[in-house]
């Protein structure tokens, strides 16, 4: 049976169908929105995975280039790997779904969505995200409560609930938000220096959407909806747990009360649980797991206990206080701009590249195919966390960081007509101990102004954390791994002096408080401050000028009905200019020229003769030329490369001349005057400014 369920969001009907098809799939909807329609299904194993001691989910996020009546890319014509695109909007689905399944279910889980059709304005992300919450609703996964998502814009003064695709553009923020119906689960977007009190208004905004969502969804399972799998907790053995806590519990209470570095507290805990699973092994061979789990969990335990009763973290710090940061700008000599931000245990060695248009990013996806011109990329090597692994592609997470890292920066990027550069930044994690992505966005703004790249301001980067129990909370400003790992909430926040750039939060609990995310922010800001004053003691403004290595890019702008000229038959002219100036020449419609130079000198030549070659002829003005061509009537002159006139042999000087080759020979120079144009050919004369030199010299 086909039921249908629709909810009205930002002045559109929303629509989520089920029954139709994937039948065989534990949940399957088909969701829509204007003429965008996305399949998402929700499938569980039978199984429980008791080899693991985390919850096994996956999602799948895939645009079809039919959708939006496209054939896809590449020589195949098929679609390939998962774009950058696909992979954040996994995530958008994945983080606010994860905390909302019973701790123990360890049943390999898989939500896939699909888009189907793409009507160029609503984003299929968004939904794909409604989509999975419906399909795990109304299934026998035991998802504890439906989700809403929706992205919210802000134009002139006013939010707008789902903005298209061209309200984006012009929007003051985007912000894509998930949440139940009592609280916020998911924060993701970026803004142009939005206020705290904004981005409250914000969420407020965006919460009372998303109840509709959860409504609807909750009359959808009321209607249909499967009975939930039981999910049995595992039996605890009690007299393990006795055993556990006596022989562990003391000895990791007093580490978690002793300041200390990571690598030297990771030692020290490990030698806990080494001795700890040691003494009981003989006893309980068959639950060596449960032993580490149940020491886990202590640690856990007494960590938040400590934050909570005491407001001291691991290191020693109060709530609010920020590691010791330090700042090195220009160690790697040959890249164009560079710096090493350090913060605490956390280290970014970021890079500057300055390119041309060549450089530019091609983007083909649903919608029409656009370049960037500013790239970022994040990367986060084993060796950071003390680790090996396998040095492949980037991973999701280090997809989804560097894109945060981008979009809190992307707003300072001057604009192309004032700063003609393709820019990337490449940051590599050195050390990990919290918010590797933050401490991007500050050596990434860092390593552009050593570049000399103009951007606007600073901006700087804080990660922020939570530990709460029942009524009672603590924020924590500039988290370690631990109390990332440990906690409640990993919210980060970036941007200037003057307000917020770009914002990240993921809750590991069933949502948190606006109460909580007001104070949040305003803690975040605090330290956003901090940071920003110890960058800017580092470097104030942008350096004025760029390196060395980095080529040389000259802009001109020249009449668009001159394009042509420039370009020459068969592009002859730009290639002969390009070969005879070792340049490369990048052309606008609107007629803007970039020239990119690794000699800087040769660059200002091309430019000049490009000036020549695109200048119009003015009448009376004068010219010196080459003779390029000798006739008995006279001789052609190349006033302006490419454009040539005739000198006839009686504007040659004011005596008779019987023969030109009397008084030019191919290859002269000639000063000449442009006398008239007519029928697009122009008549010059020498006898002109003989004439002019003679009266000047009568007076």
């Amino acid at each position: 049976m086909v039921i249908t369920k629709e909810v009205e969001i930002g002045g559109k009907k929303l629509y989520i169908e089920t029954g139709r098809m994937a039948k065989q799939a534990n949940g399957s909807v088909m969701i829509k929105y204007g003429e965008t329609m996305v399949l998402v299904t929700a499938v569980a194993s039978k199984d429980v995975r008791e080899d693991i001691d985390f919850f096994p989910l996956s999602v799948e996020y895939r645009e079809r280039a039919f959708a939006a009546g496209k054939f896809p890319g590449g020589f195949f014509k098929r679609e390939g790997k998962p774009t950058e695109k696909e992979v954040l909007s996994a995530r958008l689905i994945d983080r606010p779904i994860r905390p909302l399944f019973p701790k123990e279910y360890r049943n390999d889980t898989q939500v896939a969505a699909f888009v189907y059709s793409y009507d160029g304005e609503n984003d299929p992300d968004v939904l794909a995200a409604v989509g999975a919450s419906a399909a795990l609703a109304i299934s026998e996964i035991p998802f504890l409560e439906p989700i809403g998502e929706v992205r919210i814009g802000k134009i002139n003064g006013e939010y707008i609930v789902n903005p298209t695709y061209s309200q984006v553009q012009e929007s003051e923020m985007e912000l894509t938000i998930a949440g139940t119906m009592d609280s916020i689960m998911m924060v993701e977007g970026e803004a142009k220096e939005a206020s705290e009190e904004d981005l409250l208004g914000a969420l407020n905004f965006a919460h009372t959407e998303i109840q509709k969502l959860v409504q609807v969804q909750n009359d959808l399972r009321a209607e249909c909806g499967k009975p939930k799998m039981e999910v049995l907790a595992k039996e605890v053995n009690e007299e393990l747990v006795k055993e556990v806590h006596s022989l562990g519990y003391a000895k990791l209470e007093e580490l978690v009360n002793t300041s200390m570095a990571k690598e030297e507290r990771a030692e020290k805990t490990s030698d806990v649980y080494t001795e700890v699973v040691e003494q009981l092994e003989e006893k309980y061979p068959d639950e060596i797991k449960d032993i580490k789990n149940l020491l886990h969990d202590y640690e856990g335990e007494l960590m938040r206990a400590k934050i909570l009763k005491d407001g001291t973290r691991f290191d020693g710090r109060t709530t609010v206080d920020i590691r010791p940061i330090s700042v090195d700008l220009g160690l790697i000599d040959r890249t164009h701009g560079s710096s090493l931000f350090t913060r605490g245990e956390t280290q970014s060695l970021t890079t500057l590249t300055l390119g041309t248009k060549n450089d530019e990013q091609i983007i083909d996806g649903l919608n029409e195919e656009y370049k960037k011109r500013f790239l970022l990329h994040y990367n986060f090597p084993p060796f950071s966390v003390g680790e090996t692994g396998r040095y492949m592609g980037p991973g999701r997470r280090e997809v989804g960081h560097g894109n945060l890292a981008e979009r809190a920066l992307k707003f300072v990027i001057p604009d192309e007509s004032k700063f003609p550069y393709t820019i990337r930044l490449n940051s590599d994690i050195l050390e990990s101990n919290g918010s590797s992505s933050m401490a991007t966005v500050c050596a990434g703004s860092l390593a552009m102004m050593e570049g000399g790249v103009p951007i606007k301001c600073a901006i700087a980067g804080i990660a922020m954390g939570l530990v709460k129990e029942d009524e009672k909370y603590a924020i924590l400003s500039d988290i370690l791994g631990n109390e990332d790992h440990l906690g409640d909430m990993d919210f980060k926040v970036a941007g200037s002096d003057k307000g917020v750039t770009a914002i990240q939060m993921d809750i590991k609990i069933q949502g948190i408080s606006f109460e909580i995310m007001e104070k949040a922010l305003a803690q975040a800001k605090e330290g956003r401050m901090h940071i920003l004053n110890v960058m800017n003691e580092a470097i104030k403004e942008p350096r004025t000028s760029i390196s060395q290595y980095a080529p040389s890019l000259i802009s001109i702008k020249i009449n668009p009905e001159k394009i042509g000229s420039l370009i020459g038959p068969g592009g002859k002219m730009v290639q002969g200019i390009q070969k005879d100036f070792s340049v490369e020449i990048f052309i606008e419609e609107d007629g803007t020229v970039n020239i990119a130079a690794q000699n800087s000198e040769m660059g200002k030549k091309a430019k000049e003769f490009i000036k020549g070659l695109t200048a119009e002829p003015e009448v009376g003005a004068e010219y010196e030329g080459k003779v390029i061509k000798i006739m008995d009537f006279g001789a052609f002159v190349e006033i302006l490369p490419g454009q040539q006139g005739l000198l006839h042999i009686s504007q040659l000087d004011h005596k008779r001349i019987d023969k030109v080759t009397d008084v030019l020979k191919e290859g002269d120079m000639v000063k000449v005057k442009l006398l008239k144009i007519e029928n697009g050919k122009f008549s010059l004369s020498r006898k002109a400014l003989i004439e002019n030199k003679k009266a000047e010299e009568t007076k």
